[in-house]
């Protein structure tokens, strides 16, 4: 791909269609020519030059686009056919095309331009007649005027930043607005960096980090940064790939052998690209992971059992799970760890000495800011959420004088005091759109979003912006730059899931720019208010296909029990002290209420849960026991189905050696039964003139036989636990054997 350097200027998906080249065809010679124009984006416009040639009866044809630094790209499928002209860029997400018409004089040609679902204008003249013609602009008349050529890329900064005060007005006001949007929001404290060109303009605390005590958030406040952290596992895989290490594009089982998830042919085919791009198949499966006791190696072999909800690399879906596996293979390629890797490599060429991995690093040090969250109205303290096992996706901690570094590293191409840390290929490469990600924003000025490589891609204003979010308990972040233009922004706060991060982003950014003002604060929150006040009344309606009058079919005790997933772990069912069903996942507990017939609704306290709308479906075998929970814990695929598990004890030694001996059948005493124990921890059955059974594990002290339907051996057990009795349950009756030895 030769042009993945790119560096994109105006907008990201747009961006996308400069990756490859190709061969055109078509019929027309009135087309052949060199053209100027743009295309016309939401509040900007995309400047582009074409020329197109007949060659041997075919039409060839390249693009420029000078603000993007992106020239003689090669177009295809070129056709003329009377007045009709178009032409496409191959091998490029959302199929990029333009299909316009040619003016009757042949010196303009105006249309369409689509991708990915999303279309605009686009207008040009012959080279010559017009020194620029908006997209919307009438049809053009010769003009002698000569085309102004493109202003050229900016040069790089110098490597070494020092802080100063914002000259001018661009931040006059800044710390009042943002005080006054903790309030409105309802944080309790944030820090912000600003950088500009190659230097931090800004590095600022607002309000508190611990309400309690009254402690004020200074720049050197720890946050977590949530999915911010995922910038840091692809910048590690860039850092092995421009050694030789791995390659972006080859498999990843060619790094970690027993990598697989469902899908066969993702398995094959999944490179450390798709980890990192959202484009593996399967939807966000987060309760895999959340609070779990597994290591990391255990969660990346559990994801062959989970179900995926569309082919490999067929569209964007957020997936936590393949950042954790690309920082697996980061460990596993540099033999150590994915924390080891980050701290040497990036943290300390950045001298970001305060950073750490877990939140019980943060509590140790001197300035740490608390998580909250809104319930009920009011802003409360919650306890700290230890993610370390996901570390790649999301649990790295650090402050803006910090992360002011990071977004240098990014603004600079790589290059940090002076020293180059990975190649400027590589960085463009994180920048790059990847997937088109098809979902709308609600603003105007907000258009094209793609997914790169660790970061969001967008058209801001008409401008490009790479930025990634991050929130996880009683925390939100935003780190965030424009690449062209050189300035970022980090916002930093400890409040989970609040907007305010991107609204103070946006303001900094129009500010920082001296573009024309939006009061993001007002329309974000006006949104905000209305959408909360949707969600309180469609609460109102949840009981709407409750059926009422019903019970369940079983008592309470026979739902309690473990109920195991292969992927998701095991389930617990038990009752509470008050005699009412509770339901425990890694940790999770939530408060299982009767709906209706089989089906249990499930609330609980942990933010983990909010989003979902949880029922617990109770399914029963064949014989009437409860053997199977249905939840729907993904809601993008089928519900993820428990299986229960037998009692421990019929697994333990020790009881199972209680029930060994012989048992002789009652109407007929000279046949006899031996039962045994193999192994250690498994029972046998041996009739005489039969093959030795093996007894698997079912319910109370009951055991089916293995490979047997409708087969099963029920020992009764006295008060004081001795057995008295053997039954042999079979499909032709029940058999009853008293112990003899």
């Amino acid at each position: 791909m030769k042009q993945r350097n790119v560096v994109a200027a105006a907008s990201w998906a747009i961006l996308a269609l400069f990756l490859d080249a190709g061969r055109a065809s078509g019929q027309a010679k009135s087309a052949g020519g060199a053209w100027q124009g743009a295309i016309e984006l939401p509040g900007a416009e995309l400047g582009i030059s074409v020329s197109l040639e007949l060659m041997s009866g075919a039409w060839a044809g390249k693009i420029d686009i000078p603000a993007q630094n992106a020239r003689g790209l090669r177009l295809t499928e070129v056709r003329v056919e009377g007045t009709y002209v178009s032409w496409k860029l191959p091998g490029v997400p959302g199929d990029p095309t333009f299909v316009g018409t040619l003016a009757a004089d042949g010196d303009a040609i105006g249309g369409q331009f689509s991708q990915g679902g999303q279309t605009y204008p686009f207008k040009l003249v012959r080279k010559g007649e017009a020194a620029s013609v908006p997209a919307s602009a009438p049809e053009p008349k010769p003009a002698a005027a000569e085309v102004k050529p493109a202003a050229a890329e900016p040069k790089p900064v110098p490597a070494a930043a020092t802080e100063r005060k914002p000259s001018g007005d661009e931040l006059a006001g800044f710390g009042d607005f943002v005080r006054g949007a903790l309030k409105d929001w309802k944080v309790p404290g944030c820090a912000v960096a600003l950088v500009k060109g190659d230097k931090v303009v800004l590095l600022e605390g607002y309000g508190l980090r611990d309400m309690k005590k009254n402690l004020p958030v200074t720049k050197d406040t720890l946050f977590a940064i949530g999915s911010s952290t995922k910038a840091f596992t692809v910048m590690a895989l860039g850092i092995l790939a421009d050694e030789g290490k791995i390659a972006w594009d080859k498999p990843v089982r060619e790094y970690l052998p027993s990598f697989r998830v469902k899908d066969e042919t993702a398995s094959e085919h999944m490179t450390p690209r798709d980890l990192v791009t959202h484009r593996s198949g399967l939807p966000r499966h987060d309760l895999v992971w959340y609070a779990s006791p597994l290591s990391r190696k255990e969660l990346v072999d559990r994801l062959r059992y989970l179900e995926p909800n569309a082919d490999f690399r067929e569209k964007w879906q957020y997936q936590n799970l393949m950042f954790l596996t690309a920082g697996y293979l980061v460990g596993e390629v540099a033999h150590t760890s994915w924390e080891d890797f980050v701290a040497r490599r990036i943290f300390a060429p950045l001298s970001m000495t305060a950073s750490n991995f877990s939140v019980e690093d943060s509590r140790k040090a001197a300035d740490f800011a608390l998580p909250y969250e809104e319930k009920d109205k009011q802003v409360i303290e919650i306890p700290f959420r230890n993610i370390t096992t996901v570390g790649p996706a999301g649990s790295i901690n650090s402050s803006v004088t910090d992360m002011a570094q990071w977004v240098r590293l990014h603004i600079n191409k790589g290059v940090i005091g002076g020293k180059r840390l990975i190649s400027e290929n590589a960085i463009a490469d994180m920048h790059h759109p990847h997937m088109v990600m098809f979902d709308t924003s609600q603003d105007p000025e907000v258009v094209l979003r793609s997914y790169g490589m660790g970061w969001f891609v967008e058209s801001y204003r008409g401008k490009v912006r790479v930025h990634h979010g991050g929130n996880i308990d009683g925390f939100s972040a935003m780190v965030t730059f424009l690449p062209a233009e050189g300035v970022g922004v980090v916002v930093l706060t400890n409040h989970g899931g609040t907007p305010m991060t991107e609204v103070v982003a946006r303001t900094a950014i129009d500010r920082l720019l001296a573009l024309p003002a939006v009061d993001w604060n007002a329309r974000v929150l006006a949104r905000a208010k209305a959408g909360e006040a949707a969600a309180d009344k469609a609460k109102n309606k949840m009981d709407l296909d409750r059926k009422k009058g019903t019970k369940p079919a079983h008592t309470l005790d026979e739902y309690a029990g473990e109920y195991e997933h292969p992927a998701y772990g095991t389930l617990t069912v038990s009752k509470d002290a008050a005699g009412n069903l509770k339901a425990g996942l890694h940790g999770i507990s939530m408060k299982l209420d009767h709906w209706h017939y089989e089906t249990f609704r499930a609330s609980g306290e942990d933010p983990a849960l909010e989003d979902l709308k949880l029922f617990f479906l109770f399914e029963t075998n064949m014989k009437g026991d409860v053997d199977r929970v249905a939840v729907p814990f993904e809601p993008q695929v089928s519900e993820i189905v428990f299986t229960k598990r037998p009692p421990s004890k019929l697994s333990d030694p020790t009881f199972l050696k209680s029930l060994a001996g012989v048992y002789a059948f009652v109407d007929n005493p000279t046949v006899t039964v031996t039962i045994a124990v193999s192994g250690g921890n498994v029972l046998t059955a041996t009739v005489p003139g039969q093959p030795v059974y093996e007894l698997e594990p079912y319910r109370g002290t009951e055991f089916t036989l293995k490979g047997l339907t409708g087969f099963s051996a029920r020992f009764v057990v006295d008060e004081k636990g001795a057995v008295t009795e053997l039954l042999l349950v079979q499909p032709n009756g029940v058999f009853s054997t008293k112990r003899r030895s």
